[in-house]
């Protein structure tokens, strides 16, 4: 299904298979081992490459390569010191590192410039590995703004893939389980990477990528980064979310991981189930639920046909209709991991390959639909009302594989591949009245959707002299989404003459009453990016100049078709039957007149977008405490995008901008503990191609339709960051930052007056800005005696407030002239504890809630459409069961608070998702 992608999976599949099976030496009396490690600057972080590390007394040493790592073999079994040296920098003597014969000894260190050192410095190995933690800690060391959830951290929780961890970050919240919202902007502005290469998403609707895509066992590190350097994409204000996969470990390690839990709202109870079709166990849809031939092109629906060829038509869609009812199933996952470091030509070649799967079972309790129309007085009334339920299934696999290999001690190339796939299995059906017709109503939604991200990145890294660094890499990726045949189905319970109550029957009549929809989208792009860094001046404290040039090429096919099945002349007794009763012919041949055409919603589109860019930066030192980093990106922005909508003719949309988007930041170190950082920039807001075309998507009978509008703008967002921290020790931060934004002409997502049912669409504000502070502590509670040291407490808080004057009247008559942002919340607030003792105990408590925001501006007279507060508590316990095995049980959405949508006085949406419960275990055999 995606043969570019193969080639790389296979070039790197058969680079793994010439690694040999085992490094480790035989034991004996000339028994040896290997020393590996990354060598980094204390103040900076980042790696030192050149530098000396040489085993004290065994005539041994290496020098680390581009990216700071270096690997010393032949180590004889016993306890060593090791020495490490760069001009430059002060000495260091680390002792005490264990060799066994068995396992490589991991020794990271830190180098202290001369302009700080002394004299040189001893430590124990245990000791300096703390100093590499804090040393590493990309947040204290970065150039801007940012927060890294790690690997660690992830073990903790009971996250089940990025959208979930990403949520602890100060100011982020998720919408739906996968949509990222940061400083409670929308998710138009947050960006996603995938080991520095931009991510495109598989959502037609949305510019924002689920990260519900990548499990969590996958994940190194999750780095958001709030402000914008121009180094970086310009096309965020928000946040930029760059998720690392994981590393190869220091030696080879295998890695088996199991669990099983159950939803309290799902498992073991009676839930709504959708027929499966294929080898949907695995994410993937059978050729079933593909779009009939018969169908694929309008045209052949225009012409006169016949009832056998009407008939023919029919058959041709799969004739599933109806949900089933079976009791819920429980949650299941596997996963394993192999990686390591091996010789290969005389060259050190660390690869990883990883696998995760899940199984999910999922149910909405209690569910209410409604629009909402004004009630006479001033307030709102239901329109539309309907409770029922849903039951989904989703499936959650991903793979990957990377490599990495020192060509020489100044050269490293680095091979990742990645593919993950989501697919959810749903079924829907609730009871209400049908406010056009003044009946009850049933209506019936099965609807099948999987999505796939893949992504294969060559990277290389070279250092051309002393302090000249060339970093060049070329990505493929892309995405895939695929709604195959989903089927609407509805029947009106009518009134007779005399009053009573008749049986539930087809409502024959309405297009929207039996409807089979098939959408798909393909997007792919190639990324390339180059950039040069040279350092000049003093080596404790040099000048750093950065520069560099990125192109992105994009390609999105998207198609979404609906067909609308109508009949006249059944009687009531007839529409009484099952869907796939009226639908499998018997009623063909009858007096009833069956017919086919496709719905007015829908079409297709097609996009190519490119990107180049250009930029150059300086970190200048004012002072060794003081650094100013300043610079500017070019940004040349074109996109052809080509709208076919059903029935009507096509239109094209064209866009051509380029944008000068300068970054000055200033960086304090006001103490060894503490900094301040300052910073001023300029972002860029782009349109999703949806977003721009004029094609109309209709949900089930009685909701919402989403149109596009080709007049957008993109938009200009203008950033002011401060932020203060202080490190008083290990693991522990107290920092305070504060945050202004202005936009010029800034895209929301509005309702539309209509004379019918209730559409959406998007427009460009004439002006917003935002503000906000952040407040985050992380605190360990040894000071109040040493029975407290393992235990941690965090917290962070993020308070906000915007403002924005719409615009637009002409398409949109909007109840407020100022308001909030669409999707900015006022508050968001996320709490724990974790208790961890040395032999591998931990239990951890987490607390998130998120304030009310306004999911969709209202039309006048009607209020805005807000999404209520949740309380979510989250827990996980952890613990050793002997060797190297562990045992995880893990609490989610123990609070079971209801989810909730309200415009006024109405639910516009309500239901419950239940608690869920999982034990696992993982096993280094």
């Amino acid at each position: 299904m995606f043969p570019r992608r193969r080639i790389s999976w296979l070039a790197a599949v058969g680079f793994f298979l010439l690694l040999p099976a085992s490094s480790a030496s035989a034991q004996g009396p000339q028994a040896r081992g290997k020393i590996v490690g990354r060598i980094v600057d204390a103040e900076t972080g980042k790696p030192l490459p050149g530098a000396q590390v040489a085993v004290k007394g065994a005539g041994l040493g290496s020098l680390a390569g581009v990216d700071g790592r270096y690997v010393i073999a032949g180590v004889p079994v016993g306890t060593h010191d090791l020495t490490i040296t760069l001009l430059g920098y002060g000495e260091k003597t680390i002792t005490g590192v264990d060799v066994s014969g068995a396992d490589a000894r991991l020794v990271d260190a830190t180098l202290v410039p001369e302009a700080v050192a002394i004299t040189a410095i001893t430590v124990d190995a245990k000791k300096e590995q703390g100093s590499v933690a804090r040393a590493l800690d990309a947040q204290r060391n970065a150039t801007g703004v940012i927060s890294a959830i790690t690997s660690e951290q992830i073990q903790k929780s009971p996250d089940r893939d990025a959208a979930q961890a990403v949520q602890r970050v100060s100011g982020v919240t998720v919408q739906d389980g996968r949509y990222v919202f940061v400083r409670g902007l929308g998710e138009r502005y947050t960006t996603t990477s995938l080991n520095g290469a931009r991510v495109p998403s598989p959502e037609p609707e949305r510019k924002v990528v689920p990260l519900d895509l990548f499990p969590a066992g996958l994940l190194q590190t999750i780095t958001t980064s709030k402000t914008f350097t121009p180094d970086l994409s310009a096309d965020f204000s928000g946040a930029h979310v760059d998720i690392e996969t994981r590393e190869f470990p220091s030696r080879r390690v295998l890695t088996l991981q199991a669990s099983g839990g159950f939803n309290g709202a799902a498992t073991g109870r009676t839930v709504l189930a959708a027929p499966m079709s294929g080898a949907e166990f695995f994410g993937m849809a059978g050729a079933g639920r593909g779009i009939p031939t018969d169908v694929k092109d309008p045209a052949a629906l225009e012409r006169p046909l016949t009832q056998a060829q009407t008939a023919q038509i029919i058959r041709s869609f799969r004739n599933v209709w109806s949900p089933g009812r079976q009791d819920g199933a429980p949650n299941s996952s596997f996963g394993f991991s192999l990686g390591g470091q091996d010789p290969v030509f005389g060259r050190s070649v660390g690869y990883l390959v990883s696998g995760t799967y899940s199984l999910t079972q999922e149910a909405r309790s209690g569910e209410v639909r409604s629009l909402a129309v004004p009630d006479g007085t001033g307030g709102t009334r239901p329109f539309n009302e309907f409770t029922g339920s849903t039951g989904r299934r989703s499936v959650l696999w991903g793979g990957l594989l990377n490599l990495s290999a020192s060509v020489s001690e100044r050269v490293r190339l680095t091979l990742n591949n990645m593919l993950d796939r989501t697919a959810d299995n749903e079924a829907h059906q609730d009871y209400g009245i049908l406010d056009f017709f003044g009946s009850p109503v049933q209506r019936t939604t099965l609807d099948f959707v999987e999505r796939t991200v893949y992504s294969s990145q060559l990277r290389g890294q070279a250092m051309l002299g002393e302090r000249h660094f060339l970093d060049a890499s070329l990505t493929r990726s892309g995405v895939s989404r695929d709604e195959p045949d989903r089927s609407d189905f509805a029947y009106i319970r009518e009134i007779g003459l005399t009053g009573d109550t008749l049986p539930l029957t087809w409502l024959a009549n309405d297009d929207d009453a039996a409807k089979r929809s098939f959408s798909t989208l393909d997007e792919g792009s190639w990324n390339g990016a180059l950039n040069y860094r040279w350092q000049l001046g003093a080596v404790a404290s040099p000048v750093e100049l950065k520069t560099g040039v990125a192109y992105r090429a994009t390609h999105r096919d998207a198609d979404t078709r609906s067909y609308a099945i109508v009949a006249q002349g059944l009687t009531p007794q007839e529409r009484m039957a099952a869907p796939e009763a009226l639908f499998d012919g018997r009623y063909f041949d009858g007096s009833a007149q069956f017919s086919v055409h496709p719905v007015t919603a829908g079409g297709a589109y097609t996009a190519d977008e490119k990107i180049a860019a250009g930029f150059a930066m300086v970190d200048y030192p004012l002072t060794p405490r003081v650094h100013v980093v300043a610079g500017a990106r070019v940004e040349n922005w074109k996109l052809d995008l080509t709208s076919a909508p059903i029935l009507r003719d096509p239109g094209v949309v064209g866009r051509d901008n380029t944008d000068v988007l300068p970054s000055l930041s200033l960086n304090v170190k006001l103490t060894e503990e503490q900094n301040l950082r300052l910073s001023a920039t300029q972002t860029v807001s782009r349109p999703e191609y949806r977003e721009l075309s004029p094609i109309t998507f209709r949900d089930v009978i009685g909701e919402r339709s989403m149109i596009g509008n080709p007049a957008l703008r993109r938009g200009l967002v203008r950033n002011l960051d401060a932020r203060w921290e202080l490190y008083p020790s290990r693991g522990e931060v107290l920092s305070v930052a504060l945050f202004a934004k202005q936009f010029v002409d800034p895209i929301e997502r509005v309702e539309i007056a209509t004379s019918g049912a209730s559409n959406e669409s998007f427009v460009n504000a004439d002006g917003a800005h935002n503000y906000g502070v952040e407040l985050e502590a992380r605190k360990s509670l040894g000071f109040l005696g040493a029975s407290l040291d393992p235990l941690l407490l965090f917290a962070n808080a993020t308070l906000m407030k915007s403002r924005i004057t719409p615009g637009n009247d002409s398409i949109s008559a909007l109840t407020n002239a100022s308001r909030p942002m669409v999707g900015q919340a006022p508050y968001v607030v996320n709490a724990g504890a974790t208790y961890a003792t040395e032999n591998g105990l931990s239990a951890t408590l987490l607390y998130n809630v998120v304030g009310r925001r306004i999911t969709s501006a209202g039309t006048s007279p009607l209020p805005d459409t807000y999404e209520m507060p949740r309380n979510v508590l989250d827990a996980t316990l952890q613990l050793p069961l002997g060797g190297t095995l562990t045992a995880k049980l893990s609490g989610k959405n123990l609070l079971d608070s209801p989810y909730r949508q309200v415009q006024g006085d109405v639910a516009r949406l309500r239901y419950r998702a239940g608690r869920v419960v999982t034990l696992g275990f993982n096993w280094q055999p």
